[in-house]
C-alpha cells in the first residue's frame, strides 16, 4: 500500500467510517464489523486493497484495537499518536513522480505487513495531513443529540456537523420538521 502525503480525504474518510461502526455508536444497530466478511465488505467499499489478502477473524479483533485507538484521537487529536500509526507498516517517506511527472510524497508500507498496520498507515497518515493541513478543530462530534460518533471533517467550508450527514442529519432535520409542524391540541 502506498499513501500520497497530502491527499488525506480516503485515510480520513476510512478513519470517520471506521470509528463509526462500533456498538457504542451504532446502537440500533450494533456491531458493524463483527466478522471477516463484513470487514472485507467495509474494505471494497473504501476501495482499499491491503496486500495481506483477505480478512481474518484476527484481522477482525486487530481492527477493532485499531479502532479503539481511532477514537480516542478523533476525540482528541494528538500529533504524536497519529505519527504512532505510521510506524508499525511504514518504510518513512520517499518521493514518487505522479503521472504527470510531478514528485510527490508518498510512505509505503513495507512488504508482508498485516491489514492492520496498513490501515493503520493510512489514517494516521491522513490524520497527520489534517492536522496540519485543517487543524484540529476538524476533528469533530456528532452534533445529533442521540449520538456518539465522530468524524473529520475534510469537506471545503469546514461545515460538517454530523457523522453520517445522511442519517444523523435526516433525522435531526426530520425531528425539527414534524416539531414546527405539530398543531397543539
Amino acid at each position: 500500500m502506498q499513501v500520497q502525503l497530502d491527499d488525506y480525504r480516503l485515510g480520513a474518510a476510512v478513519a470517520t467510517d471506521l470509528v463509526n461502526t462500533a456498538a457504542e455508536v451504532m446502537v440500533s444497530t450494533g456491531e458493524q464489523l463483527p466478522d471477516a466478511a463484513a470487514l472485507a465488505r467495509f474494505l471494497a467499499a473504501h476501495q482499499v486493497v491491503a496486500a495481506a489478502g483477505d480478512p481474518t477473524p484476527a484481522d477482525v479483533r486487530a481492527v477493532h484495537r485499531l479502532r479503539r485507538t481511532l477514537r480516542g484521537l478523533l476525540a482528541s487529536p494528538d500529533a504524536a499518536a497519529a505519527a504512532a500509526l505510521t510506524v508499525a507498516a511504514g518504510t518513512g517517506p520517499a518521493l514518487h513522480r505522479d503521472g504527470d511527472g510531478r514528485w510527490q510524497w508518498r510512505v509505503a508500507s513495507r512488504p508482508g505487513a498485516p491489514l492492520v498496520d496498513e490501515l493503520a498507515l493510512l489514517t494516521g497518515t491522513a490524520l497527520l495531513s489534517v492536522l496540519r493541513t485543517l487543524g484540529p478543530d476538524r476533528f469533530r462530534a456528532c452534533a445529533a443529540p442521540d449520538c456518539a460518533g465522530l468524524f473529520v471533517d475534510t469537506s471545503r467550508a469546514g461545515r460538517r456537523r454530523y457523522c453520517v450527514p445522511e442519517v444523523c442529519g435526516n433525522r435531526v432535520n426530520v425531528a425539527a420538521h414534524r416539531a414546527r409542524h405539530r398543531t397543539p391540541r
